[in-house]
């Protein structure tokens, strides 16, 4: 159901409960004030009659033998048929009625309203005695005469009400539209839209109740938008990075289908697994980055809240480098802080910086001279990763990280995304990581500090490389 026939149904629905309601109310209050105006005029009529008879104290009052008042309320006689006036003397005689053929009746003690049945006939009647007892004097009116006058004000409030109904509902549910054509107006400019078109929707002329929905969709567009960006550019990079490869890989086939037997077709297929290998480090890197650039463009992604366990992390990443360096001949290390200090804590995600911990041991044995130490080093405040390689120039130092580039004169089997992928890691993680020289001024060395202790490495020409 849409939201304005929901809106129009609970209109149609509580208006007429709401008219009803008030309509009740209303037939309370006439009638209320009804009563009160009546009984306030017998009490009035009660006493005129009492001060007539103490003004007339020499006692020559006689039950008439016609009504007191005949004659006198000719044209009102409808009115005079719905008005009785008695009075008894203390004996309880009739000494005084104005209705010939209809008696009230007399309630020995009685003083205030009482409701009584006179000929068949519900009646309010008010007694009033005199102070001396010398008199009781009743005033009566049928109640049927204020019935009709609550009926009248209750249908005279009624009719206007039941005549302006319709329009009311219909001016309601023209409003309810009229409400409602922001939101028309915003679904017919999406329909309108073309796919690709994620440009935000201006939230400033809509209704205060609809802005924090466009400004949620707004952010869900620039989500979206990241989202494809990242596609486009992994589908761009491994279509051109596999293009080579692929090329490559098509031409050792075919030197191994043609090489004979020998050395000649081991060499070819060495060559052949080679690539390989080349290819499927590209292919694993490049699902690596694309995984992780895509929890870093992620609004919730969140890192973990609990402490980094770094032992059991570098077991994991020593152990996926070990095959690599057992065929390098390279020795890995790791050395600990002193007893009772932490090794760099933190909080994070483990399977994250276990892959940064692992691209980065890997660059280190990858690019070491064979036969040489990698060592790792943790502080309570750093984690450093040292090799005996070549420090890299300046002009490679500023191309560190960038997606597939690698430093020239390298043999070694890459993809040049392995650092790219450490500083989008150590982005998401809250990490710093500083690339130079080691402090002898010989070989490489690499730090992993919080951004809230940045330094420059001795013998390094640039700031920290940061995603």
């Amino acid at each position: 159901m849409s939201l304005q026939r929901r809106l129009l149904m609970y209109l149609l629905v509580c208006a007429p409960l709401v008219w009803i309601v008030t309509l009740v109310a209303s037939f309370s209050h006439a009638r209320h004030e009804v009563n009160e105006l009546y009984d306030s005029e017998l009490v009035r009529l009660a006493r005129q009659v009492q001060a007539v008879l103490i003004h007339n104290r020499a006692g020559t009052l006689q039950a008439p033998t016609q009504p007191a008042a005949e004659g006198l309320y000719e044209d009102d006689e409808d009115d005079i048929r719905q008005l009785a006036v008695a009075v008894w003397n203390a004996k309880g005689e009739l000494v005084l009625t104005d209705r010939e053929g209809m008696q009230l009746q007399r309630h020995s003690g009685a003083a205030g309203f009482v409701d009584a049945q006179v000929n068949g006939h519900a009646w309010r009647v008010y007694y009033l005695p005199s102070p001396t007892g010398e008199w009781l004097v009743a005033a009566g009116q049928d109640v049927a005469e204020r019935r009709e006058l609550e009926t009248g004000l209750t249908l005279g409030q009624l009719m206007p009400w039941l005549l302006m109904l319709p329009f009311l509902l219909v001016a309601m549910a023209w409003a309810v539209r009229q409400a409602l054509r922001p939101i028309r107006t915003l679904t017919a400019e999406l329909q309108e839209r073309d796919a690709q078109d994620l440009q935000p929707v201006s939230p400033l002329r809509a209704p205060a109740e609809l802005q924090p929905l466009l400004v949620a969709m707004n952010h869900l567009f620039v989500r979206i938008e990241d989202t494809l960006e990242r596609e486009r550019r992994f589908t761009a990079d491994a279509a051109h990075e596999l293009r080579t490869p692929l090329a490559v890989l098509r031409a050792q086939w075919d030197v191994v289908r043609r090489a004979h037997s020998g050395p000649e077709r081991e060499q070819a297929e060495a060559r052949f697994t080679t690539g390989l290998d080349r290819t499927e480090r590209l292919v694993m890197q490049m699902l690596a980055l694309s995984r992780v650039e895509a929890r870093l463009g992620s609004d919730n992604a969140t890192l973990l809240n609990a402490p980094v366990d770094w032992p059991r992390i570098v077991e994991q990443a020593m152990g996926d480098c070990l095959p690599l360096a057992e065929r390098r001949h390279i020795e890995l290390a790791c050395e600990w802080p002193a007893e009772g200090q932490p090794a760099l804590a933190m909080q994070g995600d483990s399977s994250l910086l276990a892959m940064l911990l692992r691209n980065l041991l890997d660059n280190a044995t990858r690019y070491a001279p064979e036969g040489t130490l990698v060592a790792l080093r943790f502080t309570a405040d750093e984690m450093v990763v040292e090799n005996a390689g070549t420090p890299l120039s300046t002009e490679d130092l500023a191309s560190l990280g960038t997606r597939f580039h690698r430093p020239r004169g390298q043999t070694e089997i890459g993809s040049g995304l392995g650092i790219s992928i450490v500083q989008r890691i150590a982005a998401l993680q809250g990490l710093v990581v500083e690339f130079g020289a080691c402090e002898n001024g010989q070989g490489m060395q690499v730090r992993v500090r919080r951004k809230a202790q940045r330094s420059v490495l001795k013998g390094s020409p640039l700031p920290p490389a940061t995603a």
